[in-house]
């Protein structure tokens, strides 16, 4: 096959065939799987559908006021991709796999967009609060603000509990708080936390509509810093409320369609789960997390050691490494730079996207983080944009062509692209139409440059890989800004998260904390755990015998070294642990269906690519030129030509500057190298 990742594609539907793919029963499958893999981004949900050795793709408009809505268009399209007519019930009875990730908690948390949350905490720690706007003040603001109540632990255990957890909860709910966090520090944070539920759900009983929801910092984790904890417990909160009604809305509207297997949410740990088994942090990232995934895979085909990627989407760009095989992933995660308690791949989202909006501030251009999102989406799109972005300049350039921008699916309107350049940056800047768009190119350029420097180590062994809808765009100015030299743009570059999440794993992950450091502390916390996993894997449709259990001891000593001890057999305690500040328990269940491919693929020019057409286009050194258009899709492996050019598809625009020169590898991607 003539696509980078067609054969392990093929393998993974291989082995899920041997591995006992799950069927609602444990069954395995006899045919090649049929799998839909979906990414829901800010402006754009893409759709890769992967039908045995067979990978083909899609995208739609993401609908954020009903998510539901795209879900089922997505649906709707894909049946349309495969079947040549538009038949989602045929696609819900064949479809084996459906999985899900989304951006939404990302660019939530970046536009600070949810619900107002209302924070308890323990009377005697009243400097938490400081503490915790410490890690980021503008976000605790923008979440938290002013809503805080103390109460102290003795009065939770007393006898005035019911006035006083009244009080407290009114007193937040008066202020404006439609969510509530309660998060107490100290010794037996968690038996003060069951008191306060207790007597929450006795005033407040959830089926009453004046009953707020509340999250407790102990319902998530146990661990023992509460600083991590009860930011782990407001973020959870500020995005649960979206990912909940949305994916119980669509699992609800599958299961009308008798899908024979559960809706599965691709977590940013990089493993899947059903949705009544994932929480909303997890979910944080998820998207972006597929790219890292499909990166991962990409550095062993061509045997790259060093890869930075720019996964560029409508509302964020999406920063990754991956050295030696192995991209960032931390313990204790991190959201907005904030420590959470949880393991998070380390993916930075910078606010400036395709969707995102240009204003002049002070004279100088300020991108995002601010989208217009797909509603009402950039000023070309004619939805009732106003706001200039860098949609609107790629097309006023001259690099898209209107026909087939969007696989020919929206016409783009020149007209309203530049009314909303010349108001909003031409005017205030004094400048020409034609410089402005200059200035928001390398603008634009510039700041994706300066993240990637921020947040990665750049070296002359450096690679970057471009994906997502707008990744390759101006892949080669990024590259020249930040001092990278290759630029590399998989085929599938347009769905590549999507596609990245086809290989994962279901799971299910839990650590509790050890308070005795004893033996028998240890056998029953084990046994609870094996007991839940056990129940919460024959949910996930695993039959015994289909998965793995892994249990392991993570001590943290004074120092700040971390030791792990796996633990076979007869669960010990080692004797160095009881020198540690804490030590957790860790028991991981995972369903394996990942597939170690070992393709790898050469990089050789052979024959000049074949023009398709020419396209007149503005540039920073010449003004306007016209430059050859080459179609991906028209071009063979060893193909090659040098800029300056446009290379596109159906899905994506590669804008190849002066002094760079295109490659296309023996599997169908793209290697661009600068020249001088």
């Amino acid at each position: 096959m003539s696509h980078s990742f067609k054969e392990q594609s093929a393998l993974v539907a291989h082995k899920r065939r041997g591995a006992g793919h799950v069927k609602g029963k444990g069954e395995g499958s006899s045919k090649m799987a049929l799998q839909i893999n979906i990414d829901n981004g800010g402006t754009l949900t893409d759709i890769c559908i992967m039908d045995g050795e067979k990978v083909k793709k899609t995208k739609i408009l993401t609908t954020p006021y009903d998510l539901s809505k795209c879900f089922f268009e997505g649906l709707q399209k894909a049946s349309g991709v495969l079947y040549g007519n538009t038949d989602v019930k045929r696609l819900l009875e064949e479809v084996d796999l459906i999985r899900y990730s989304t951006t939404q908690g990302t660019n939530a948390i970046c536009e600070r967009k949810g619900p107002r949350l209302g924070l308890i905490l323990n009377g005697a720690e009243r400097n938490l609060p400081k503490l915790l706007a410490e890690h980021d003040r503008e976000l605790f603001e923008a979440l938290i603000g002013e809503r805080i109540v103390f109460l102290n632990t003795d009065v939770v255990m007393g006898a005035e509990a019911d006035v006083e957890v009244v009080k407290a909860i009114n007193v937040l709910t008066a202020a404006g708080a439609n969510r509530l966090v309660v998060s107490f520090d100290g010794p037996g944070f968690q038996n003060i936390e069951d008191r306060f539920k207790k007597v929450a759900l006795r005033k407040f009983p959830r089926h009453l509509l004046g009953a707020v929801p509340i999250l407790y910092g102990s319902d998530l984790t146990t661990d023992k810093e509460a600083e991590r904890r009860t930011w782990t417990a407001i973020i959870n909160s500020f995005l649960h409320p979206s990912m909940e009604g949305f994916l119980y809305n669509a699992e609800n509207r599958l299961r009308e369609f008798r899908m024979k297997n559960p809706l599965l949410i691709f977590r940013n740990d990089g493993d899947a789960s059903r949705v009544a088994k994932t929480i909303a942090i997890k979910t944080y990232s998820s998207g972006p997390r597929g790219g890292m995934e499909g990166m991962k895979a990409f550095a062993k085909i061509y045997d790259f050691s060093d890869v930075v990627s720019i996964d560029v989407g409508g509302t964020t760009t999406d920063i990754g490494q991956c050295v030696e095989g192995k991209v960032a992933e931390a313990r204790r995660g991190h959201v907005e730079g904030i420590s959470v308690s949880f393991p998070l791949c380390e993916i930075m989202s910078a606010g400036a996207g395709g969707s995102s909006i240009f204003r002049v501030k002070d004279g100088h251009i300020a991108i995002g983080p601010e989208s217009v999102g797909a509603v009402p989406g950039p000023a070309c799109f004619g939805r009732g944009g106003k706001e200039a972005t860098i949609t609107d300049a790629s097309l006023l350039c001259g690099l898209f062509d209107p026909t087939s921008y969007f696989g020919g699916g929206m016409g783009l309107d020149r007209d309203r692209a530049a009314a909303a350049v010349k108001t909003n940056i031409a005017d205030p800047l004094g400048l020409g139409i034609d410089a402005a768009l200059i200035t928001m190119e390398k603008a634009y350029e510039a700041k994706i440059a300066d993240e990637l420097h921020r947040f990665t180590n750049i070296s002359e062994n450096t690679v970057m890989l471009a994906f997502g809808g707008a990744g390759p765009l101006n892949a080669c100015g990024v590259a020249e800004q930040a001092g990278i030299r290759q630029v590399a743009v998989p085929q599938m570059a347009a769905v590549f998260s999507a596609y990245g999440i086809g290989a994962c794993d279901i799971s299910q992950r839990y650590v509790v904390s050890l308070d005795a450091f004893s033996a028998e502390e240890l056998h029953e916390k084990l046994e609870n755990l094996n007991t839940k996993a056990s129940r919460d894997m024959f949910a996930e449709g695993c039959a015994d015998g289909s998965y793995t259990v892994q249990a392991s001891l993570v001590a943290t000593f004074p120092d700040g070294r971390v030791a792990t001890q796996v633990l076979q057999g007869e669960a010990v305690f080692p004797p160095a642990f009881f020198e540690a500040d804490n030590v957790d328990l860790e028991v991981n269940a995972v369903k394996l269906l990942r597939s170690g491919g070992s393709r790898t693929a050469g990089v050789k020019a052979l024959n000049p690519a074949r023009a398709s057409g020419s396209r007149t286009i503005l540039t920073a050194q010449d003004g306007r030129i016209t430059v050859p258009v080459y179609r991906l899709g028209n071009m063979q492996p060893g193909d090659h030509a040098a800029g300056p050019a446009i290379l596109e598809e159906d899905y994506f625009t590669c804008r190849v500057l002066k002094g760079w020169r295109f490659v296309v590898t023996d599997l169908g991607d793209v290697m661009l190298n600068r020249e001088d």
